[in-house]
């Protein structure tokens, strides 16, 4: 099983922890490109400024402090966001379809619902093979389509109380995989 958040952000202290730094990026990836995209950056100039602040996170996440009070999603917005401003101010060929004045910094910052669900379907599809087909079908039939339990037991050859049970695994085991990483 995949460390909680929490111990991500411990194990990413330590350059040489691979793994993590994987997991890391394969959990914030498609965050930051959205973010980027919402700053009116082009694909090529979206990757650019991903792959800035993932150098940017190598050189400041080894002395990073977990505050349980703060947010590390926050935090990284802010990287973001400040990393992009860099780049406007040094005149880097960024190609934007808005200009510095028609973007305040609300258009990144404001938008917390759409982040937690880009997170939160990254995370699933992280933690997806972590569960049997069977049992993942059964938390995306009842969890994420709303279709009643009893039906889904019937079509899978499971029990309600197993599609129930199913739910709440995967809920926590997505819980434990953004602890602490969203607000």
């Amino acid at each position: 099983m995949e460390p909680t958040p929490a111990s991500l952000l411990q194990r990413l202290r330590h350059p040489e922890d691979q793994a993590a730094w994987d997991r890391l990026v394969e959990l914030y990836t498609p965050l930051l490109f959205h973010w980027a995209e919402r700053l009116g950056l082009q694909d090529a100039d979206a990757a650019d400024l991903v792959q800035d602040v993932f150098v940017i996170l190598v050189r400041r996440l080894p002395d990073f402090r977990y505050d349980p009070g703060q947010s590390f999603h926050a935090w990284l917005k802010t990287v973001t966001v400040n990393r992009w401003r860099e780049r406007c101010r040094a005149r880097t060929p960024v190609v934007t379809d808005r200009t510095w004045e028609e973007l305040p910094d609300r258009t990144i910052i404001e938008d917390d619902h759409e982040d937690r669900r880009i997170l939160a379907h990254r995370a699933l599809k992280l933690i997806e093979g972590e569960f049997s087909p069977v049992l993942w079908q059964a938390f995306r039939e009842y969890a994420l389509a709303g279709r009643p339990p009893h039906e889904v037991a019937r079509e899978l050859g499971l029990s309600p109380g197993t599609v129930y049970s199913i739910k709440s695994k995967v809920l926590h085991r997505l819980r434990q995989e953004l602890q602490d990483f969203l607000d």
